[in-house]
């Protein structure tokens, strides 16, 4: 009798809890991939070490991001806004090049909401510093892979894709830049 007592206590709460879990991870599953082809000569621009196509490397793609909350946990990523820069064209929310002394920043396709958030700002979290950046374009998360993303794979779901005064400003050494976790707010 006491087993059928535990077994029925426990039973519901690993339900509840598994049901949980189910409906935070399918908060943003990937929505498909895209095969990899090898950029032509010269086509892929690898400034701050940006990651260039692999011929036949499956992609994942998605057309979400994480939820947002208060303090959004995010990659930080380094991107040039500049012409000629690893960002590729003018950033979508306004049709121009930006300066890597501007905090600028590029969101995941999720997050940029279809261009809502264009040139709102988020305050960047990290490295035990705050920073104030300006959205002023998307971070691909559907497509890549083509001229149009520098032959760049599509970018995770939860990347904010900074400019080089965004990381000067967070106080990380320039050996440093790259890849960073960040919480960020105003995302949302």
């Amino acid at each position: 009798m006491k087993k059928q007592v535990i077994c029925s206590t426990i039973f519901p709460l690993l339900c509840i809890l598994l049901l949980f879990l189910s409906v935070e991870a399918q908060t943003c599953s990937p929505s498909g991939k895209i095969k990899g082809k090898t950029p032509p000569p010269g086509q892929c621009n690898q400034e701050n070490d940006s990651d260039c196509c692999k011929d036949g490397k499956w992609y994942t793609t998605y057309k979400c991001s994480p939820p947002v909350s208060s303090q959004t946990k995010a990659t930080l990523t380094l991107n040039s806004f500049e012409p000629d820069g690893d960002g590729g064209a003018p950033s979508e929310c306004d049709n121009q090049y930006h300066s890597d002394d501007d905090p600028v920043v590029a969101l995941s396709t999720g997050w940029y909401n279809n261009g809502k958030r264009c040139l709102n700002y988020i305050n960047i979290h990290g490295n035990g510093e705050s920073v104030r950046a300006k959205v002023v374009d998307e971070c691909d998360s559907t497509m890549g892979c083509d001229s149009d993303h520098d032959y760049q794979p599509p970018c995770p779901n939860n990347i904010v894709d900074a400019s080089k005064a965004v990381w000067k400003d967070l106080g990380v050494p320039e050996s440093d830049w790259g890849v960073m976790d960040i919480y960020c707010s105003g995302t949302d």
